[in-house]
């Protein structure tokens, strides 16, 4: 039976300086997936707000609310979706932190605040002294939307800030001194890609300097794939990436999950695992649709 595949771009607002690169590696796994037999007809995401898809195989980047409500609608109907629109939702920053810390995935000490509050007697009391404010509503679609504040004076600044922009929910994060990390991976697969973004340049809003120059701490690769795994089964999704900290005692712990990301310094590699993991979910999907 032939694979019809509805493959969904992500809309340039939710790919802030990466537009090319997101396009790049969707288009290389349906590449790889026509390779296989598919049908794969690839639409805009905003053309997808505006129809009705015939393909049972949604696979897709999306990003916009509307799309997110759309995928979990299809998914609920009996579509298969990939990946999860309530996986793409759960890496919204709020959902992501109660997921992470509430399953004991390394992550960093934090506070889930409304940003009209006054929060430095909260920053005290916890010992935060140099922190990240994120929104915690959605994804990040500005530079903005994830700031680094160096005390508590500036933390409760920059959160007035949020307020004033409309943004309701912050996460702040203690700042972890170590070497930052940033990783790619699929659900299933062996593909585990991980590198120094210091090193290769590698940015979206700069954020990266913050850490600085990576002191190459040891730590366990094997494990940072094992946990980022579970971390993925726990959020639902299946294509992602993500940040993490390697402490001075080769502790680890994952500062950002993402659904989807761009794979740029892994692309080609990373395209075939990609196809093959969605060919199983489309295996699994269809076994349970015969039970």
């Amino acid at each position: 039976m032939e694979i019809k595949i509805a493959g969904v771009l992500r809309a340039g607002a939710y790919s802030p300086n990466h537009i090319g690169n997101d396009a790049a590696i969707f288009n290389a796994v349906a590449d790889e997936l026509r390779k296989r037999g598919c049908k794969v007809n690839i639409y805009s995401e905003e053309q997808f707000l505006e129809m009705d898809p015939e393909e049972e195989v949604i696979l897709n980047m999306c990003r916009s609310r509307k799309s997110i409500e759309k995928l979990q609608d299809y998914e609920d109907k009996g579509r298969l979706v990939i990946n999860s629109g309530y996986g793409i939702e759960n890496c919204t920053r709020e959902r992501m932190t109660r997921i992470l810390l509430g399953n004991n995935i390394p992550y960093p000490d934090s506070i889930i605040v409304n940003t009209n509050e006054d929060v430095r007697g909260d920053l005290e009391k916890a010992g935060f002294a140099s922190c990240w404010i994120k929104r915690g509503d959605f994804h990040a679609m500005h530079k903005e939307d994830v700031s680094y504040c160096r005390h508590i004076e500036e933390a409760q600044e920059v959160l007035h800030e949020y307020f004033y922009r409309g943004i309701k929910r912050a996460v702040i994060n203690r700042h972890l001194v170590g070497d930052l990390i940033k990783f790619y991976a699929v659900q299933g697969q062996p593909f585990f890609y991980w590198f120094y973004p210091f090193e290769q340049h590698h940015s979206k809003f700069g954020d990266e300097d913050v850490n600085g120059k990576p002191r190459h701490l040891n730590f366990d690769p094997e494990a940072l794939q094992e946990m980022c795994d579970r971390a993925s089964k726990l959020m639902d999704v299946k294509i992602y990436g993500g940040d993490c900290i390697v402490d001075s005692d080769g502790t680890v712990r994952i500062i950002d999950f993402n659904d989807w990301p761009s794979f740029a310094p892994c692309r080609a590699e990373a395209a075939p695992f990609i196809a093959k993991c969605v060919l199983q979910s489309i295996k699994d999907w269809r076994k349970e649709g015969e039970e």
